[in-house]
């Protein structure tokens, strides 16, 4: 799907995800983050949680993403905090982004496993530049239950809670903590896009992608509410080396 259309949908939000600013400042805690820490987050979306937490804890942070409007409002974002000579943010596919290596205390990579075509691809891109002391944080969906029977097939790669800490095990992660987001802050992320879209479909009747941008929202609407909602979580995973 374009990239436009999630940049449209999204114009609205800050955190790119279905967390709230509670359980990212929750998530900051738990990595016991110090003034001069580094992190490389990939895929930053609009750099939220580096530009909050280099406020908040004194981090030192690089993200890389491949929408430049996120890129733009990322750095509008680290100015009106005021950690712009904390924070910098690097256009680019993610997945192919060369670090040096065991450089960062903390590398993420939050909502956004496909850079390195699922789960398991995206821990090895993060061990490479990941200090053996470091923390790895995933956002990663997860199957509350299996969902209904023909529905769910774009999502086959998700597992089970115990599945995706089977997968850290496997990549030579232990698994130490997670964040998970609960029903409200799922809804907020999703249901706020659809007003979004809406929005933008009215105001722009004659734009070329119209109709894609409508199905889109199709997409997102009915799955959503007919079995996403009970079937789909969502969470952030914290591990480090075994």
């Amino acid at each position: 799907m374009s990239l436009r259309f999630h940049e449209i949908a999204e114009a609205g939000h800050r955190i790119l995800n279905p967390f709230t600013e509670d359980k990212l400042r929750l998530l900051g805690e738990i990595c016991r983050i110090a003034p001069g820490t580094r992190q490389l987050d990939l895929a930053c979306g609009k750099g939220e949680l580096l530009s909050t937490w280099s406020l908040q804890y004194g981090l030192q942070g690089v993200g890389v993403d491949i929408s430049r409007v996120f890129l733009e409002a990322a750095g509008k974002r680290a100015v009106e905090l005021g950690v712009e000579d904390q924070v910098s943010f690097v256009y680019g596919d993610a997945g192919a982004y060369e670090a040096e290596e065991d450089s960062f205390d903390i590398v993420s990579c939050i909502g956004a496993t496909w850079i390195g075509g699922g789960l398991a691809g995206t821990l090895e891109l993060i061990r490479k530049p990941l200090k053996q002391s470091g923390l790895v944080l995933v956002g990663e969906p997860y199957w509350i239950s299996p969902p209904p029977k023909g529905k769910g097939e774009e999502f086959s790669e998700f597992t089970s809670l115990a599945g995706t800490a089977e997968r850290f095990e496997a990549a030579g992660l232990e698994l130490v903590e997670m964040v998970l987001a609960d029903q409200d802050s799922w809804d907020r992320y999703v249901a706020s896009q659809w007003m979004t879209l809406s929005d933008w479909i009215r105001d722009n009747p004659d734009d070329e992608e119209i109709e894609e941008v409508k199905e889109f929202l199709a997409n997102s609407r009915r799955p959503y509410l007919e079995w996403q909602r009970d079937h789909l979580g969502w969470g952030v995973f914290v591990a480090r080396p075994l």
